[in-house]
């Protein structure tokens, strides 16, 4: 094939992935007409590429869009069903699995409690439960791109090893101990990075500039940072380990060891498993009229009004809340932004204050979207 043959051949492939990233973001159905005008290429050029684009099965028509006169246009979309991932978060007690479609739609949950998870264990027990699990919801195993996996912990990309995670008493442990165990593409990140990405993702194009930190909650709390629309990890991507910022210097004693982290304070365990309750206990007892837990609880959004403030302070951008304590943050809400703007000199409003969409899915929606995402690049 001569180079100016590969040159053409390029140039149709980026047109035809524009083409079809516009219909994918779009929140409805669009028609050649409109995809043409938005994109600023001939209707005669988008004619080809949707033709190709149905014949691959990776658009189909929707519902008629309304005229203006003459002939209804027919409008194009992109199904959820053409493709799936699985995501799977690992933690100290649990196991749990996401399955989502191409559209960021959960199809089914399961969560495996455990009473604890050793890290050579790991691999085997994801294996024993996502079979049937696919098998149960019917999937496809040829439309399935991949199981995205995500660790509490600091995962090197470039050694392939999980680098330190304490709340999992993991140190420099190889990935494929994990996934040789599993029989699809296997991808595995830190949780937080996955679930700000989850967040960055499902914004509307002209919002994924804005910049933002993702702060999850969870029986640990970490974070992730986006800058002018791309997420950034750091020289020695360990970027937004938020919880390990000091909230209380010489307090409460960190899983990490040191003392007065944002962790110590905030994270879930504080109110669970220092308690012997459930998250759901904990809240009920307290929406009850229980002192103690109100106070507990008032001390934990004290510490993480800190916590949001020296984010707001050091990077001038919305901060996002997550993970599965942010499910219970709505009636909150209002009281920590008011302690959050008693800390900011700058700030009058506390409109960059919000909660994800994804809460407590986040991290299993995040890193399956990194197939979605390739997937995406390859049209």
């Amino acid at each position: 094939m001569s180079q100016q043959s590969i040159q053409e051949s390029g140039r149709r492939r980026l047109t035809r992935n524009r083409i079809f990233r516009y219909i994918y973001d779009q929140p409805s159905a669009v028609s050649k007409a409109q995809i043409a005008d938005s994109l600023g290429l001939s209707l005669p050029t988008i004619h080809q590429n949707i033709n190709e684009l149905l014949d691959l099965g990776l658009v189909r028509r929707g519902p008629l869009l309304a005229s203006t006169g003459g002939r209804p246009p027919v409008a194009y979309e992109v199904p959820g069903d053409v493709r799936y991932c699985v995501g799977v978060s690992v933690t100290a007690n649990h196991l749990r699995f996401l399955l989502t479609d191409l559209r960021q739609n959960e199809i089914a949950y399961r969560e495996v409690p455990l009473a604890t998870l050793k890290a050579d264990d790991i691999g085997k027990e994801i294996r024993s439960n996502l079979d049937p699990f696919l098998t149960e919801y019917d999937v496809d195993r040829k439309k399935l791109l991949g199981v995205g996996i995500t660790i509490p912990g600091i995962v090197d990309q470039e050694t392939k090893t999980i680098r330190f995670s304490p709340t999992m008493k993991m140190k420099d442990m190889r990935l494929e101990k994990i996934s040789s165990h599993i029989d699809f593409p296997v991808t595995f990140e830190n949780d937080s990075v996955c679930a700000g990405f989850a967040e960055w993702f499902s914004k509307a194009p002209e919002q994924k500039s804005r910049n933002f930190a993702y702060l999850l909650l969870e029986n640990g709390i970490g974070g992730s940072l986006f800058l002018n629309g791309r997420q950034y990890f750091g020289n020695d991507h360990r970027s937004g380990e938020f919880g390990h910022i000091c909230v209380e210097p010489g307090g409460r004693v960190c899983n990490c060891g040191r003392k007065g982290c944002l962790e110590a304070y905030c994270s879930a365990l504080r109110f669970t498993r220092d308690l012997g309750i459930s998250i759901d206990e904990f809240f009920g007892e307290m929406e009850k009229g229980n002192q103690e837990y109100r106070e507990l609880w008032d001390d934990v959004l004290h510490h993480l009004a800190i916590g949001i403030a020296d984010l707001r302070m050091a990077f001038d951008c919305d901060i996002t809340l997550g993970g599965f304590v942010a499910d219970y943050m709505e009636p909150y809400l209002s009281k920590l932004k008011k302690l959050v703007l008693e800390q900011t000199p700058f700030d009058e409003e506390p409109d960059f204050i919000s909660i994800g969409r994804f809460t407590s899915k986040a991290s299993m929606m995040g890193v399956a979207l990194h197939f979605t995402n390739e997937f995406l690049r390859g049209i």
